[in-house]
C-alpha cells in the first residue's frame, strides 16, 4: 500500500500553536508529513533557516511521521521532487481562503496532479499567525499559549527581555 505523504508548506518564523494544531490533524489523515520551510528571498525572517528547524523540532515529538525540510522556488517543483501529491494549507479567516485559493488554483495549473487540503485552524488559534507573534513579542508582551515554549524563549532571547 502506498504512503500518504502531504508537504505542509510556510515559512514558519516562528512555528506556532496553531501551525502545530493543522500539523497533529494532519497526521490523522496522513502516513507523513513533510513540513517545508519556504526561503522566500522576499521577506526576511527574523529566525533564520536554521533557527526556524531547531525551533520546529524542539515543538514536535520524533516519531518519524514528520519530516523537516526546506525549499526555495516554486511548491509544485518541490511538491514533485519529493514524490508527494497533497498540500495542506491551514486557514484562519476568510481572507486566508481568498488568497490560499487563488495560489492552490494555480498549482493545480501547474501540475494537475497535486491537490491542496485545507484545513481550518482551531479556535483556540484563529487569531494566531507568525506576523502576530512577532510584533507582541517584540514589545514584550506575552505569547504564552500561543507558540510552544521553546519559542517563546527564543523570542525573549532574540527580543532580548526578561
Amino acid at each position: 500500500m502506498k504512503k500518504k505523504i502531504a508537504v505542509y508548506p510556510g515559512s514558519f518564523d516562528p512555528i506556532t500553536n496553531g501551525h502545530l494544531d493543522i500539523l497533529s490533524r494532519g497526521l490523522e489523515l496522513f502516513d507523513t508529513i513533510i513540513l517545508a520551510i519556504a526561503n522566500n528571498i522576499e521577506k526576511k525572517g527574523l529566525f533564520s533557516i536554521e533557527e526556524r528547524k531547531e525551533l520546529i523540532r524542539g515543538s514536535i515529538r520524533d516519531d518519524g511521521c514528520v519530516i523537516l525540510d526546506s525549499f526555495d522556488g516554486l511548491l509544485v517543483d518541490y511538491v514533485n521532487r519529493v514524490n508527494a501529491r497533497f498540500v495542506i494549507r491551514g486557514l484562519r479567516a476568510m481572507s486566508d481562503f481568498e488568497y490560499e485559493f487563488q495560489m492552490a488554483s494555480m498549482n493545480r495549473n501547474l501540475n494537475s496532479g497535486m491537490d491542496t487540503i485545507f484545513m481550518m485552524t482551531s479556535k483556540d488559534y484563529f487569531f494566531v499567525s507568525s506576523r502576530t507573534i512577532k510584533e507582541v513579542a517584540s514589545f514584550g508582551g506575552s505569547v504564552k499559549g500561543c507558540v510552544p515554549d521553546v519559542v517563546e524563549s527564543a523570542l525573549k532571547k532574540k527580543f532580548q527581555y526578561p
